[in-house]
């Protein structure tokens, strides 16, 4: 026999999907779908678009290359504090990003504690480039990668991984011929919700590079931007984001939850 639902649960869940959903399709109620094609190639949208891809796609590769070694160290490596450093790498996750914006300032800014040496001896400034808005959102956006990783690299067997050093494996060639490929779906899961937050951020970003089109203005910038003088195509970015967002998590479905798990 069919069990029915509590109402008492029920009615709090639907106006809680309600809650999340109806914001959404607000954005969709209100498209201006006259001008919508229109909107989506003009010179504005096109060159924040691509920014923001570019500096998203380059910001996930920062997170792949750190971030792997990273989540490794913190399943397997024998390190007293070990739970000290999972909280501070999962720090960003409940830290404001501008206030992660004011500590990456204070850091490589001109005169920060590293950044005035990058400036002095090498002539670097990360400051309000480009290279700044990658370095932003990889901050804000590694820990999704590294928590992923991190619980994929603890559900895999260590026991190929024995077997491999038994055989006379070094611990680089099992790494890359055992273990990577072991937690793929993992890295897989990590690397696209990593991409997609690096690809919403905003808060760091204007703190740390700053809104320079062309240079610095990403999307999440621009709809800022777009809402003082154009709504209509602050709603377009917008909905642009929202497509982005909805596809990544329909792609990824469970697989992200087996990830972290």
């Amino acid at each position: 026999m069919k069990r029915r639902l509590p109402l008492v649960l029920v009615i709090p869940a639907l106006l809680g999907l309600a809650f999340l959903v109806v914001p959404m399709a607000g954005l969709l109620v209100r498209a201006p779908w006259a001008t919508l094609g229109t909107q989506l190639v003009s010179a504005e949208v096109g060159q924040a678009l691509t920014l923001s891809l570019v500096c998203a796609s380059l910001a996930t590769v920062v997170c792949l290359v750190l971030g792997i070694p990273l989540a490794w160290l913190l399943a397997r490596g024998e390190l007293p504090g070990r739970g000290v450093l999972r909280a501070l790498v999962t720090v960003p996750l409940v830290l404001p990003p501008v206030v992660g914006g004011v500590a990456l300032l204070l850091v490589l800014g001109r005169r920060g504690l590293v950044g005035q040496y990058l400036h002095e001896w090498f002539g670097i400034s990360l400051p309000f480039t480009t290279a700044g808005v990658v370095v932003a959102e990889a901050f804000v956006a590694m820990p999704f990668l590294v928590i992923a990783v991190e619980g994929a690299l603890r559900a895999a067997d260590p026991r190929y991984e024995e077997a491999a050093a038994t055989l006379g494996a070094s611990r680089w060639l099992t790494f890359r011929r055992v273990t990577l490929p072991s937690i793929a779906p993992g890295v897989v899961a990590g690397t696209v919700l990593c991409w997609a937050r690096a690809l919403g951020e905003f808060g760091a970003t204007i703190t740390f590079a700053g809104n320079f089109p062309g240079r610095t203005t990403t999307m999440p910038l621009a709809v800022y931007l777009a809402l003082e003088t154009d709504p209509g195509a602050a709603i377009v970015l917008s909905i642009v984001l929202l497509i982005v967002s909805v596809v990544v998590l329909v792609s990824l479905r469970d697989r992200w939850i087996s990830g972290v798990s």
